[in-house]
């Protein structure tokens, strides 16, 4: 007998703002710009695509487009999507890691 998985869709957990904020804080912390983009469309289709593109004044092709891993969207376009997720970006100093003064 053959086992079947079910699908996984990681847009099902994202269900309150601290799911969210603690993924994309993981995506970031990885560095992967082609994750990062996955990650905000994960959290755009949990939010609902076509009201998130609505919202953000974006059709929903080039919302999909954006999110596809590869893609090179401009900072605004990024910016524009996350303000509409209702997500900001915040910078911190890597104590781990300074620059030498020379």
């Amino acid at each position: 007998m053959t086992k079947r998985l079910a699908p996984f869709d990681m847009a099902s957990f994202l269900d309150s703002e601290e799911a969210i904020a603690e993924y994309l804080s993981q995506v970031l912390a990885d560095g992967n710009p082609d994750e990062l983009l996955a990650a905000i469309g994960h959290i755009a289709k949990a939010r609902g695509m076509s009201q998130i593109a609505r919202d953000s004044g974006l059709a929903r092709e080039s919302l999909y487009k954006a999110m596809t891993p590869g893609a090179k969207p401009r900072f605004d376009t990024i910016m524009k999507i996350l303000n509409t997720l209702g997500v900001h970006l915040q910078v911190a100093a890597n104590v781990c890691h300074r620059p030498t003064n020379r």
